[in-house]
């Protein structure tokens, strides 16, 4: 009996040991910018990462579709040190999406796992995620592997580079609020050609071709308190251009924080401050399952330049409350510039059916 309860009392201390300290995201001294390759991989000491992929794709028959694979690493309250295998320390987590204008809503998939045993990780030093069997790996060449069987779809995707990365904010340090401490380090991977084959639910592979967005974000502390959610878009354009632009928004409705790049077809790169980002709807849509209010059309702002977004279609809202604990709208739009045709994008809205948490 003595024995059970020393066990006991060892399996009770983590619960009243002090919380862990997560690395900070500070800015960056000036000359210095992100350490790649080696930031590809993962940084378990900061609280949240995610490796994040959306696409729009072309079937052999012309059909449009767009996909979202994301792989999300969280370091949980248990101490980093603890030599135990079993230990919680890093959560994996995964979220897929598929498209489909002939389904007429988004099929979406997703899990979760402690790291461990090789089942499950996201590894240091390049992008290489593993969560059972689905995975995203960086191979010698640059280019990415997205492999993964879900519930309706299945995914095998190579996501070959054709420019360089994209440093957002200060060198790839992004502010996300009024505060220096509301940040993340954050670069994108626009323009990624995408080939590969995808399976919907009762039917053969099909060839595919396209374009994928990729983002790396990692941050300990990225959210103002008054903060209900954010709007973002990561665009490929039609020019081989890139635009990223994200609106925080307070819980009252109204903008808390902005910021925008655009790399030009010509390489140059402009940073929009935040009173040069507006995100103004132009159609909203009720979701017929939480009767959230999404605005999945949109006029965006950057500085002079106005571009409108129109979805792919109107229900592309994901319910991800057993892994994240969130439901978001996360879906395949379309770009203009100024009214005129300018690319593909995928647009992100979070905290419209609860206030946001990381």
């Amino acid at each position: 009996m003595r024995r059970l309860f020393v066990l006991l009392i060892a399996l009770a201390l983590p619960v009243f040991a002090a919380p862990p300290a997560f690395a900070p995201v500070t800015p960056l001294a000036a000359g210095q910018s992100l350490k790649l390759p080696h930031d590809f991989g993962a940084h378990p000491a900061y609280k949240t990462e995610w490796w994040y992929a959306t696409g729009w794709v072309k079937t052999a028959s012309g059909e449009q579709l767009g996909y979202q694979v994301t792989f999300f690493r969280s370091a949980t309250g248990f101490d980093a040190d603890n030599p135990s295998a079993f230990a919680p320390k890093q959560l994996i987590i995964g979220h897929a999406a598929l498209s489909d204008p002939k389904v007429g809503k988004l099929l979406h998939d997703e899990k979760s796992a402690r790291e461990g045993f090789g089942l499950a990780y996201a590894k240091v030093g390049d992008t290489d995620v593993k969560l059972d069997d689905w995975r995203m790996r960086r191979d010698q060449d640059g280019s990415y592997r997205v492999s993964l069987a879900a519930r309706d779809f299945n995914l095998q995707l190579r996501l070959a580079p054709t420019q360089p990365e994209l440093l957002q904010g200060e060198n790839g340090f992004s502010r996300k609020g009024p505060q220096a401490s509301q940040a993340s380090y954050y670069y994108s991977v626009p323009q990624l050609a995408t080939s590969g084959t995808i399976a919907r639910a009762g039917g053969k592979s099909e060839a595919v071709t396209g374009t994928t967005w990729l983002d790396h974000e990692w941050s300990s502390q990225v959210l103002d308190e008054n903060a209900s959610g954010w709007n973002w878009i990561g665009a490929n354009l039609d020019d081989g251009g890139a635009l990223m632009a994200f609106q925080i928004r307070s819980k009252t409705g109204a903008k808390l924080w902005a910021h925008a790049s655009w790399r030009d077809a010509q390489g140059k790169v402009t940073q929009f401050a935040p009173g040069e980002v507006d995100f103004t709807p132009t159609q909203l849509w009720r979701s017929p399952r939480t009767r959230a209010e999404y605005p999945v059309a949109t006029e965006i702002r950057t500085g002079s330049t106005r571009w409108q977004i129109t979805p792919l279609q109107p229900d592309q809202e994901l319910d991800s409350r057993r892994s994240t604990g969130a439901v978001y709208w996360e879906g395949a739009v379309t770009v203009k510039r100024d009214g005129r045709p300018a690319g593909h994008a995928y647009l992100e809205m979070t905290g419209y059916v609860a206030p946001m948490k990381l």
